[in-house]
């Protein structure tokens, strides 16, 4: 059940990633945190989503703008490491609350009330007519990939404000989807490396199955989100998966995943 289940969240989140520029990492991570702790889940999470933007960067990678990679993921690589480091520091603390409901218990710890309040924020955001018209400059590049890569170093959510800034940079759709694949690849490098200092003995390599189903089934979404992309309008789908996205935020935060 819980293979299936990550795979087919992976498939869809992935097809989704192609028309929104972002949503992989946010809708994949609470699908793991229902199966594994939420420090893993992200973890799991990083990989699928390192492994399927080195995927994309075969598809479309040529279209790539590299002054503007080097300008936005130069300073985002080392903010990354940063918000990883901090997310590491989060996971080693003790709970904050603990309750039962009937014969089970919850707890509500610092790593899940973060998470939980980028969860919902972000997506939140992402209802708010303003936030789909936020541009930025070409010359806060650098800001920006100083803030893009930390929160993608501390809970993954870094495409709704990478696109944010890229999107007044004149890049063609094609440029702009590749630039953001590579920007995106060099944040989850970091990230990753910093996680797994730490999970390396946490036990996934006895999940290496289910990893590889579920970037095998991100391949797949990815295949058909690049032959649709011309052909989808994504308002819809993406106001759901905002609303979806905060609820389980609220579920994380309340400590039930």
């Amino acid at each position: 059940m819980e293979i299936l289940l990550i795979c087919l969240a992976a498939f869809f989140a992935s097809l989704l990633t192609f028309f929104s520029g972002f949503g992989l990492g946010t809708i994949l991570m609470p699908v793991f945190a229902l199966f594994f702790p939420l420090e893993m889940a992200i973890a799991l999470t990083g990989v699928v989503h390192l492994l399927n933007n080195l995927f994309k960067m075969y598809l479309v990678g040529k279209e790539a703008n590299w002054r503007i990679v080097i300008q936005f993921g130069a300073p985002a690589i080392v903010s990354a490491l940063i918000g990883a480091w901090i997310l590491m520091s989060f996971s080693e603390t003790t709970a904050w609350y603990t309750y039962t409901l009937g014969a089970k218990e919850f707890m509500i710890t610092p790593i899940k009330v973060m998470i939980a309040i980028l969860m919902f924020a972000f997506a939140f955001l992402e209802l708010l007519p303003f936030f789909k018209k936020l541009e930025f400059d070409e010359n806060k590049l650098f800001f920006g990939g100083v803030i893009s890569g930390f929160f993608g170093g501390l809970s993954g959510h870094q495409g709704a404000l990478r696109s944010a800034f890229l999107i007044k940079c004149g890049l063609s759709k094609e440029s702009f989807i590749a630039t953001g694949v590579m920007i995106s690849s060099v944040i989850d490098i970091s990230r990753v490396s910093v996680y797994f200092t730490k999970y390396s003995s946490m036990g996934i390599e006895e999940n290496i199955n289910l990893l590889l189903a579920a970037v095998l089934a991100a391949f797949a979404g990815a295949l058909i989100g690049k032959k649709l992309l011309k052909k989808i309008t994504t308002t819809f789908v993406q106001i759901t998966v905002a609303v979806m996205i905060m609820l389980m935020a609220i579920a994380i935060g309340l400590g039930v995943l």
